[in-house]
């Protein structure tokens, strides 16, 4: 058995065992619900909801919190949506040790959101800057990225996500080999069916997450992650980088951030036109769209953009506008 696994293109389940991600082996180019994933920030505090204040519209909240917020969207159509675990009581140390505890809150929300919506495709980014006392997203050894430490540590909250009931990991880290490292605890769990790998095979050092670290808490105390994030110029590492992920066994790669990167998205989708391909709209591109114009002006720019990410070979959009694009979905029906 385990020579088979050794051929992770062999390994297609993982990719297509409920139907919201089916649809997404089906590509074209119309904007329908199946094509956002909504990112939701998860606080510790069950009964909370802040807004964010660099991000308008967007909300962090506590379970009690979000699924009502969640149920009220896919009663309009929402299918899939991301989430982030955000910590403020829990220690964060070098090593992450919250990102997988039984008081994480992601972990103990999972079960619950699968029981109120049955039916959503539910998606955990992997990663250990939100846990760790460094920043990083990685475990670091004398000051530097320790790759065998970091990877079997992101596996490790893989899996934890997957036990509780995530439907897709999804490692933001960048670290080389985390794929097949979270692929061989899925299958040795006997998890490798049931539950996806969405990669962010192409995340990019870029200038236009801050909102969004804002929002986390998670910039780095010391360094930056320019040694393990791609540079924004280069092409070259992000074809290598996608194609380490496929060979390692990923069911769906993604570019991150989005519009900047059509380019990549383009060079990505060719190479690999039947590996579902993700986009992330992230927060400085929100942020930049939010302040184009008013009302209906607004509404074009988004749909614009979201109309040349499909063009450009996006299949699914992650997305801060899904509740909005929800409610321009329903006006075309």
């Amino acid at each position: 058995m385990s020579d088979l696994f050794l051929s992770p293109e062999h390994v297609l389940q993982g990719g297509y065992f409920h139907a919201t991600l089916r649809k997404l082996q089906e590509p074209n180019r119309s904007i329908e619900s199946h094509n956002i994933m909504y990112p939701v920030f998860l606080l510790e505090d069950k009964d909370a909801m802040q807004a964010v204040s660099s991000m308008p519209n967007v909300y962090r909240y506590g379970i009690n919190k979000l699924i009502p917020a969640l149920t009220e969207l896919v009663d309009r159509g929402l299918q899939s949506i991301l989430i982030f675990g955000i910590v403020e009581t829990l220690p964060k140390d070098p090593t992450g040790s919250s990102a997988d505890c039984p008081e994480n809150p992601v972990i103990k929300a999972l079960p619950l959101i699968k029981a109120a919506l049955p039916n959503l495709v539910i998606a955990c980014d992997v990663c250990l800057c939100p846990y760790t006392s460094h920043g990083h997203c990685g475990i670091l050894t004398n000051g530097a990225i320790d790759h065998p430490e970091s990877v079997k540590r992101i596996a490790e909250v893989a899996l934890a996500y997957a036990k509780a009931g995530a439907h897709i990991v999804a490692p933001s880290d960048m670290m080389d080999n985390r794929i097949k490292a979270i692929k061989d605890e899925l299958f040795e769990n006997k998890l490798q069916n049931q539950v996806s790998v969405l990669s962010y095979s192409c995340k990019f050092a870029s200038s236009m997450y801050g909102p969004f670290r804002d929002t986390m808490k998670s910039s780095p105390m010391a360094g930056d992650r320019k040694c393990y994030q791609l540079p924004p110029g280069s092409s070259g590492l992000a074809a290598r980088a996608a194609a380490r992920d496929v060979a390692e066994g990923a069911d769906f790669l993604m570019v991150k951030p989005g519009l900047p990167y059509l380019d990549i998205v383009r060079q990505t989708k060719d190479r690999y036109p039947n590996h579902p391909l993700f986009i992330y709209q992230v927060s400085g591109e929100y942020a930049m769209i939010s302040k184009s114009g008013e009302g209906s002006e607004m509404e074009a720019v988004l749909m614009e953009t979201l109309l040349c990410m499909r063009r450009a070979g996006a299949d699914c959009i992650i997305t801060y506008f899904a509740p909005l694009i929800l409610n321009i979905i329903a006006k075309k029906l």
